[in-house]
């Protein structure tokens, strides 16, 4: 559900996005600041004020964070982001910044294909994890005893969403922290912390830039501790995101609520016409009404994402399937403008069948990508 009103009197999603981190207007100044290129600064005396070392801050990344901040939590003063290299480096951030040897963290066992490698390294680190799917609220039979609950809603690539609220609460009885990775749904279409969680986390390589031209991530949290240990480890390992690409980044949020809604929109026009297809199995996106998921993201989500799954019968089908598309490029990632679709398990990583395909639904003409997709399918079918 598409929800834009302002009856609290706060800007919508468009007018929000358009002017989200802009500094105060100066008279010959451009409306939003080119990218400050810089490794040091000046810094006479002692060390006072916010810029001194590039690795620590920059005033680049001070105006995306804010705009970041402005989505995930508008009208709140004390939400803060970090921005960072990518969407695993903001991950690995929030993970080993809060967890220690001991400690023990619930992941889920059908999140992002890197979740394993993950898993491996705090293992290395003497850390407890457990997994549970994301499906049917499973993770919280693995709570009694957690430090941190992450959660990632929809799952990628199988688009399975779980109760946020109720995972939070239920969380925070027990002590727990809560991560939610926000990079599927977008602040436009999901906002953890309203939710209850304590981090937002996401990758903005996907459909928060769009434009599949930035590796960036990013975190979000109220609590100063908390994020004051992200940016410790920040600083400490160096995941810093390049003054270009945040700028690249914050020019492209102006056009998210435009790109977000047409996107969605033709999303759920795909998997209508998808389910047609007998040949078509599994067929999952939350904004179709009959998806296992829609109950719950109806209540917590309120644009339901760009990405549609779905199986065909055999691994040569779906790579044939693939190579007559002309308008989906064969690509990973997902959020572009530029609609892709790859056979997920040739990465491994990911428990999907063979012939399984994530399509990520670009802003082409929706009459065209359907007319694409079903020649590719009668293409394949021989």
């Amino acid at each position: 559900m598409s929800d834009t009103s302002t009856d609290d009197g706060r800007p919508g999603d468009g007018t929000r996005a358009v002017r989200a981190g802009l500094p105060e207007p100066v008279k010959h100044e451009p409306t939003l600041p080119g990218p400050v290129f810089a490794a040091h600064f000046h810094l006479p005396g002692e060390v006072t004020g916010p810029y001194s070392y590039g690795r620590d801050d920059n005033p680049t990344w001070t105006l995306l964070e804010r705009a970041v901040s402005e989505l995930e939590a508008p009208g709140r003063d004390d939400a803060e982001t970090l921005v960072f290299a990518s969407g695993m480096a903001a991950v690995s951030s929030v993970l080993f910044s809060q967890l220690r040897a001991g400690d023990t963290v619930v992941l889920p066992s059908d999140g992002y294909q890197v979740l394993p490698l993950v898993r491996a390294q705090l293992e290395a680190y003497g850390i407890e994890v457990r997994t549970a799917p994301t499906a049917g609220d499973a993770q919280l039979d693995a709570l009694d005893g957690a430090k941190l609950l992450w959660l990632e809603t929809p799952s990628n690539p199988g688009l399975d969403v779980c109760d946020i609220r109720r995972l939070a609460e239920a969380a925070h009885a027990r002590g727990a922290l809560v991560a939610v990775d926000n990079t599927l749904a977008t602040p436009l279409g999901q906002r953890p912390l309203e939710l209850g969680a304590d981090f937002s986390v996401a990758s903005g390589t996907k459909q928060l830039t769009g434009h599949g031209d930035v590796l960036l991530g990013y975190v979000v949290g109220r609590d100063p501790a908390a994020m004051s240990a992200v940016r410790r480890w920040r600083k400490i390992v160096g995941a810093i995101s390049g003054p270009m690409e945040a700028w690249l980044a914050h020019r492209s949020i102006a056009t998210l609520q435009l790109r977000v809604d047409r996107q969605d929109a033709s999303a759920l026009t795909v998997a209508r016409a998808l389910r047609e297809r007998p040949e078509v199995t599994g067929l999952r996106y939350p904004g179709l009404p009959d998806d296992p998921a829609h109950p719950v993201a109806a209540q917590q989500m309120r644009r339901y994402g760009s990405v549609v799954s779905f199986t065909l019968a055999t691994r040569a089908r779906a790579e044939r399937f693939l190579a007559a598309l002309r308008l989906v490029e064969d690509a990973t990632s997902f959020g572009g403008v530029r609609s892709t679709a790859e056979r997920r398990g040739r990465w491994g990583g990911d428990p999907v069948p063979e012939g399984f395909i994530r399509l990520s639904v670009g802003a082409e003409d929706p009459q065209d990508l359907v007319a694409d997709l079903l020649r590719a399918l009668d293409e394949s079918a021989a």
